[in-house]
């Protein structure tokens, strides 16, 4: 989904001239984006291969993308880096990411991935931030959990969601979703999301056949 961009600041934009360009590279070709500081563009510590996605709860694009790229990291063992990026707008799109924090942070990553999931599926009958508020009481419910009265007194959270919006801005996103396949020698943006397991085949032919193998392994 578009999003308008405010311009980078000068220190921004020098710091441009001395990323090292890896290879850059898109599936379909020729689409990738005019990123600015691309130097977030690799996999964490010890691993080969990774997707990283930028999403906002109420993109609809994101909610399609979704179970494409959660069948991807199961079928290949590779991690994904998520981060949120705030489309202006949307009305409770915020909140939405505040909710899949505070469960991230307190409850557990696993059940804050389904509550993603349920949010996405559940976009058409969310028109409000209270529809919002109601489906979150009662997926907290569903967990026999109780929704907290203040999800996020000290604003931690809040700070870790400007942070990933910052990086966002900083590489210069335009749109979301945005997915990009990393290595350590190079990535791919993925445009369409249809071609996810080509991008990960090509990204693990680029670092060799470690990755293969430990794909193998982590199957076994």
């Amino acid at each position: 989904m578009p999003r308008n961009v405010v311009s980078a600041s000068l220190s921004v934009l020098l710091s441009v001239a001395v990323v090292s360009a890896a290879a850059q590279v898109s599936l379909p070709p020729n689409q990738v984006d005019h990123f600015k500081d691309t130097s977030m563009l690799v996999p964490p510590a010890g691993v080969k291969v990774a997707i990283i996605e930028w999403e906002d709860l109420e993109c609809p694009a994101c909610a399609h993308a979704f179970p494409f790229v959660h069948m991807a990291i199961d079928h290949y063992h590779i991690p994904l880096v998520r981060y949120d990026f705030l489309i202006p707008g949307h009305m409770w799109s915020r909140e939405a990411a505040l909710y899949a924090r505070y469960l991230q942070d307190k409850v557990s990553p696993d059940v804050a991935t389904e509550y993603r999931r349920e949010v996405f599926a559940s976009q058409y009958k969310l028109a409000s931030k209270d529809d919002l508020n109601r489906f979150t009481q009662e997926f907290f419910a569903k967990r026999g959990k109780q929704m907290p009265f203040v999800v996020d007194p000290t604003g931690e959270l809040q700070r870790e969601i400007n942070a990933d919006d910052n990086l966002g801005n900083k590489l210069g996103l335009t749109e979301t979703p945005t997915l990009v396949v990393v290595t350590p020698k190079g990535w791919i943006q993925v445009k369409d999301v249809s071609d996810l397991y080509q991008a990960i085949d090509q990204a693990e032919a680029m670092v060799g056949s470690g990755a293969d193998e430990h794909r193998k392994t982590a199957r076994k």
